[in-house]
């Protein structure tokens, strides 16, 4: 078993579940801080864009996925893929979250924000069975800078807490509203995506 597995497992073990608006789950301490680290080391730069329309498909082409290409090229990427692909990580997710995972294809998008970026409260697809959110920076002006939660009537419920190596994770479905309200960004919003989704994924090259 990785560091990272071990790490996952022990985060897993001691989320805290909400229920309200919609089932989902708040961690701490998802991966080791050698790995957090070392994926905000990646030479990777904050893409320009100059126009924001509330989706990430508005700006595909600017978009980061540890892919086999990517694994390739940096041990770190590699060594994540390894821990959300470990069958005892999948079997815990399944545990706490009640779902079938068994035939889920893993996603994992590397993404960071700046100012001006900001996110339509939205429905995940259908294709993705598990989304989780890993938030990465460390600058305290970020302090605010958690996935927004809504409900059904489109109200504000709550937003999650951000902060270096903090997690989020909902089942998508009809109502599991989130997204990110307009507001400043100080700093670069870096966070992981990861999703496990079904075969039906159309671009494949996502996928790790």
């Amino acid at each position: 078993m990785t560091s990272d597995t071990a790490a996952i497992l022990r985060s897993i073990s001691a989320v805290q579940a909400e229920s309200s608006p919609y089932p989902h789950w708040l961690l701490s301490d998802v991966l080791t801080e050698e790995t957090c680290d070392g994926i905000r080391a990646l030479p990777v730069t904050p893409p320009t864009i100059y126009r924001f329309d509330g989706t990430r498909e508005g700006n595909n082409d600017t978009r980061s996925y540890f892919n086999p290409d990517t694994c390739a090229r940096f041990p770190v990427c590699a060594g994540v893929v390894a821990s959300f692909q470990a069958p005892e990580v999948r079997a815990a997710f399944e545990r706490t979250c009640g779902i079938d995972l068994s035939a889920g294809r893993l996603r994992i998008e590397y993404t960071l924000d700046t100012d001006g970026f900001w996110l339509e409260s939205h429905c995940d697809i259908t294709v993705k069975l598990f989304t989780m959110l890993i938030y990465l920076s460390k600058e305290p002006e970020l302090a605010d800078a958690g996935t927004d939660v809504y409900d059904e009537q489109g109200n504000h419920v709550k937003r999650a807490p951000y902060g270096p190596n903090l997690g989020f994770i909902f089942i998508p479905g009809k109502n599991t509203w989130h997204g990110f309200t307009k507001r400043p960004i100080r700093g670069v919003r870096r966070s992981l995506i990861v999703n496990y989704v079904t075969d039906a994924w159309r671009d494949r090259w996502e996928l790790a």
